[in-house]
């Protein structure tokens, strides 16, 4: 039986320990899951719904006897919590992550003792909410991000795809500085334009009026304002540089915008037309893409292919941890 550490006990590490847990249930009790959280009422609430085998008071308690330990807290902690945890754990165990940013936490990482294993990862997956919203099924189908230290070893990076796998997420191998870069776009200026909308129109003086009006639209593009201040703070603090230029690039695509709602030469209706025409564009390509993806999950060919790789995997990884793949890019 292998012991898995999971420190932080919100959505995601709470969606990790109940998809682990169903998991091992399947694969004879395989495994064993200790969480931790500095809140212990969030480690009561994990252990009463089944994310957990057991708790820990105490964080070097929580990794001591971990073959393996997933950082779940929020990135802005993981610099302390690698600190805290490094003397206290065992040769050989392997530590990864689950943060938004990876520049940084790899820099981080490399202060661990020399005895472990660093892989960087990154769940592309979630929802509004935390412990209580917890899903074991959450990674299903999602990517989730591989970026391993230059000093891992390929046992380590195999034991973190059969994680990947067990959650039944597809694992995609990137450069770091390029991750952080992608996200930055398409995860972290969304939750900065959603702030934005959310702040200019309450600031307004006719916002307690506005507010009533307000429908599926409005709520919907400023959604992710729900988010929390901290992580979305720590996240913006470990990907500064990035999120500017993305910045940068909205506020000028709306400045283009605005030219062309005040232009006086009769040009409005066809370039405010040609704008969101691309842009509609652009968004059905991606609903394309994920159809195209599904339909090819679910063809003979495409299941079989699982099937054999899971066979393959599950004898590789964790008594049968591993169970898919994706092919590095």
């Amino acid at each position: 039986m292998q012991q898995i550490a999971i420190i932080g006990m919100g959505l995601i590490g709470g969606s990790i320990g109940l998809g682990l847990k169903q998991w091992s249930a399947q694969n004879g009790n395989a495994l064993r899951i200790v969480g931790f959280d500095e809140d212990l009422d969030k480690q009561s609430r994990a252990r009463k719904m089944g994310a957990v085998d057991d708790t820990e008071w105490s964080l070097s308690k929580a990794v001591a006897d971990a073959d393996i330990v997933i950082v779940a807290t929020p990135v802005g902690a993981m610099q302390q919590v690698f600190e805290d945890i490094g003397p206290h754990l065992k040769a050989n165990a392997i530590i990864t992550d689950t943060g938004s940013t990876k520049g940084d936490v790899l820099t981080w990482a490399e202060r661990l003792p020399a005895h472990v294993s660093f892989i960087g990862g990154h769940p592309m997956a979630g929802k509004s909410g935390s412990l209580a919203v917890a899903d074991a099924a959450l990674f299903q189908g999602a990517t989730w991000v591989i970026c391993p230290s230059v000093s891992a070893g390929e046992p380590a990076v195999r034991n973190v795809l059969g994680i990947v796998g067990a959650l039944g997420a597809e694992s995609f191998f990137v450069d770091p500085v390029e991750h952080d870069s992608y996200v930055a776009g398409i995860s972290h200026l969304p939750f900065v334009a959603a702030a934005a909308l959310m702040r200019a129109t309450a600031a307004d003086s006719a916002w307690r009026d506005m507010k009533t009006l307000s429908a599926t639209g409005f709520k919907d593009t400023t959604r992710l304002a729900l988010g929390s201040p901290q992580m979305h703070r720590d996240i913006l603090l470990t990907n500064g540089p990035a999120v500017a230029r993305w910045i940068d690039t909205y506020i000028d695509t709306l400045l283009a915008v605005k030219a062309s709602l005040l232009a006086t030469d009769g040009s409005a209706p066809d370039k405010l037309l040609e704008f969101f025409t691309a842009a509609q564009d652009d968004r059905a390509k991606v609903e394309v893409r994920e159809a195209r993806a599904n339909e090819q999950g679910e063809g003979s060919e495409g299941a079989m292919s699982r099937e054999n790789v899971s066979e393959q995997m599950g004898r590789m990884f964790l008594g049968g941890l591993g169970k898919r793949r994706r092919t590095p890019r």
